[in-house]
């Protein structure tokens, strides 16, 4: 049986089990309004759907929120078929199928020989872990202008992997970024 969690173990980026789901808690608020008992409101993200819900908790009452049954394994992205993406084990060298629906926006940020984490849920694929970064080739934008800065606006460019990221007026295609894989947002140009 797995261990039933207290409201004080609800954080941001813990993976909980909840009504036989698996969660991530992505924003997690304490409230301790002074009359009346303490709360913890959580939003957290069904792992298997990508759904987004808001639950409260009660400080001190049973929350019904477990330590889910999650392995990861370490995997490279190989390729991409009509039902979704393959990966392989790196310990066993098995083909591991994730479907699309799973892969979710993590498909954007997929490209061949990246190293990344396949979530398990009971034994089974659900979810893709990706590294905090990525680094992407641009393939469309807008031509860059002189004059332009990093202070200026910003402008839609689609990345090789069909990922659209607001980039800097300056960059240019065939440019090498990185991308924040939490947010979607362009960090910088990645130095090779």
């Amino acid at each position: 049986m797995a261990r039933e969690l207290q409201t004080t173990e609800l954080k941001k980026g813990v993976w909980i089990e909840l009504d036989n789901k698996p969660f991530l808690i992505i924003k997690s608020d304490f409230t301790n309004p002074g009359k009346g008992s303490a709360f913890t409101i959580c939003r957290i993200r069904n792992l298997e759907t990508n759904a987004v819900i808001e639950r409260t908790f009660k400080s001190g009452v049973a929350t019904g929120v477990f330590e889910p049954d999650l392995e990861q394994k370490n995997v490279e992205y190989m390729y991409s078929d009509q039902e979704g993406f393959n990966f392989m084990d790196q310990v066993s060298f098995e083909t591991i199928h994730v479907t699309t629906e799973q892969a979710g926006t993590a498909a954007g940020y997929l490209q061949e020989g990246i190293n990344l984490d396949v979530l398990y849920y009971k034994g089974n694929p659900i979810a893709i872990d990706l590294p905090n970064f990525v680094v992407l080739k641009v393939a469309e934008t807008d031509p860059g202008l002189k004059g332009d800065t990093a202070q200026g606006g910003t402008k839609l460019a689609k990345m090789d992997t069909g990922l659209q990221v607001k980039v800097p007026l300056f960059i240019k295609e065939g440019e090498i970024i990185k991308i924040d894989t939490r947010t979607g947002d362009y960090i910088e140009r990645a130095k090779i």
